[in-house]
């Protein structure tokens, strides 16, 4: 599969401070580029990133709400991930910055799946773990069979 090349980046005035999040768009420093990263609330009664970490090769970069946010970083490979706050990942993905250019990436907090997309809808998820409603569901399931299977092995003859 082949991918179109990164669009350049719309100049913008006053200078940028690489790796913190700003809600506009913005010219990156020399040498480095600029990753576009859309979140969304998810389903959860908690917004994700109200619960969670957006984290750029483990250094925490602070995005205060859902949105689109601009984040600054050095030209290369980095890995880009979600992680709960405990630190365990819930999405994970890497990506190649190329100097100057725009990178999109839209983490889609879903209710079965979590996913992260590039700017051309291609999945470049590395990792996603199950939704916490998932989660909550085999888990109550599970728990369901053991209890209910248990007390038919426990207790075979209340059936008759």
């Amino acid at each position: 599969m082949s991918y179109l090349p990164s669009q350049p980046y719309p100049p913008m005035h006053g200078g940028v401070t690489p790796m913190i999040a700003y809600p506009h768009p913005i010219t990156p420093p020399p040498g480095h580029g600029v990753l576009v990263v859309k979140v969304n609330r998810g389903p959860y009664a908690i917004p994700v990133t109200t619960s969670s970490r957006f984290k750029i090769d483990k250094r925490d970069v602070p995005i205060p709400g859902e949105g689109t946010w601009h984040v600054a970083v050095p030209a290369g490979p980095h890995d880009v991930r979600y992680t709960d706050f405990m630190g365990v990942p819930v999405i994970t993905t890497s990506i190649a910055v190329q100097p100057g250019a725009a990178h999109h990436l839209d983490f889609r907090f879903g209710a079965w799946r979590n996913r992260v997309h590039d700017g051309y809808g291609t999945d470049v998820t590395r990792f996603g773990m199950w939704s916490n409603y998932t989660v909550l569901i085999v888990t109550l399931v599970v728990v369901g069979l053991c209890c209910c299977g248990g007390m038919a092995v426990v207790f075979p003859a209340m059936g008759s």
